[in-house]
């Protein structure tokens, strides 16, 4: 197959260790010296309404899937680890990767087991009817390839079993170094998608996920079909460039194309979060994205608001995010990066970075949510349907 490239996707109801299970795959490989990446297909799914011809967004996350895959092989991913849900029924929509050798291993957990996961996780027994019929489905349903039972294990013995299981997955051996690699399609200038990005930036610590979530919740609210993107989950590539860290070319080149599937589903807007160094980080995206029109909103917080959060990340943070390097690293590595966080904000300062600057201390995510729409929200009110 030309540009094949091995894909794995661990798959199953909530609760089941999915994320965690993938990543620990994903760090053994790449602490192995394969150039791996890794996604988490719910990362590229979050649009709303749902189209009514695809309910539960399945095609719409395999299409983006599509893109991502192409664009981590482009910056020379020889696999990908994918984590999250398919559909129960149809399974994989394979023919939106082409791409991809494609792999799935099915998780699965006793009934008992998996309520009190979900309970556990922070009070979400509302989860376990949907996470439970959801297991039924996927327990009849016969298009896996492997299916593991994580009952009573943790993620590092499930990581084990799984690459068991798949034998010499992704055996790069076999792979053909001469394909052509396919490309993620964001669309040229004449056809790339129009429409209203505001992209939240700033440093470590300073609350983009959070508060850029919340900002997407208030765009729902408000009556507008709306889309979100992290960007640091969608550069889960390793190793990145030594010329570019933080992999923006690689999300620079995945997010034309996953905002075009967005806006033809009927996104109106989209908010995006991640971090930009500096102006030719914002100009590389900007550039990217030749048809919309972006606001570029830059996040601001104080040494001791900045150490707060990074220390709280150090515990957990307000979510489970997939990959958070400051997740269980001991206090005084949290203080380094709180440092380093400081001393980058007040060059931000410095330079003016952005279209608007909007304070974070000593405020909640849902009042710097308000304080941003209150000036892009009339932007954005404008935006017409595709």
């Amino acid at each position: 197959m030309s540009g094949a490239i091995p894909v794995l996707w661990l798959c199953g109801p909530s609760g089941v260790g999915k994320t965690t299970v993938a990543w620990e795959i994903y760090s053994r490989l790449t602490q192995s010296g394969v150039d791996a990446a890794y996604v988490d297909i719910d990362q590229l799914g979050m649009c709303h309404p749902e189209p009514a011809s695809d309910p539960g967004r399945h095609r719409l996350q395999a299409e983006n899937l599509g893109a991502v895959v192409a664009g981590y092989q482009a910056a020379g991913a020889r696999c990908v680890v994918v984590s999250g849900v398919v559909d129960p029924a149809h399974g994989v929509y394979v023919d939106k990767i082409p791409q991809a050798v494609l792999t799935v291993c099915r998780l699965r957990v006793e009934r008992a087991e998996l309520e009190r996961r979900l309970v556990g996780r922070q009070g979400a027994a509302e989860l376990v009817p949907e996470a439970l019929r959801e297991a039924d489905a996927m327990g009849a349903s016969d298009f896996t390839d492997v299916c593991i039972d994580t009952t009573g294990l943790s993620a590092d013995e499930v990581a084990g079993l799984v690459r068991d299981r798949i034998g010499d997955w992704p055996a790069l051996d076999h792979l053909d170094p001469s394909t052509e690699v396919a490309q993620p399609h964001g669309g040229t200038a004449a056809t790339a998608a129009d429409g209203q990005i505001l992209w939240l930036c700033g440093v470590t610590g300073v609350g983009k996920s959070t508060i850029g979530f919340e900002v997407y919740l208030k765009t729902l609210r408000s009556g507008l079909a709306g889309a979100y993107v992290d960007l640091d989950q969608i550069g889960f590539c390793s190793p990145a460039p030594p010329d570019d860290p933080r992999n923006h070319r690689l999300k620079a080149r995945i997010l034309p194309a996953l905002w075009r599937t967005f806006r033809a589903a009927g996104a109106q807007c989209l908010t995006v979060v991640g971090p930009a160094e500096d102006q030719t980080a914002v100009e590389r995206y900007i550039e990217a994205l030749p048809a919309a029109t972006v606001t570029v909103c830059r996040l601001h917080a104080g040494r001791d608001e900045l150490t707060r959060r990074i220390r709280s990340r150090g515990q957990g943070g307000s979510w489970s995010q997939p990959g958070d390097p400051l997740n269980g690293r001991p206090a005084a590595y949290l203080l380094d990066v709180a440092d380093q966080a400081a001393t980058e904000a007040e060059a931000l300062e410095r330079s003016g970075l952005g279209d608007l600057r909007v304070g974070t201390d000593g405020q909640t995510a849902q009042e710097v949510a308000e304080a941003i729409l209150a000036h892009v929200g009339p932007i954005v009110g404008r935006v017409a349907r595709p």
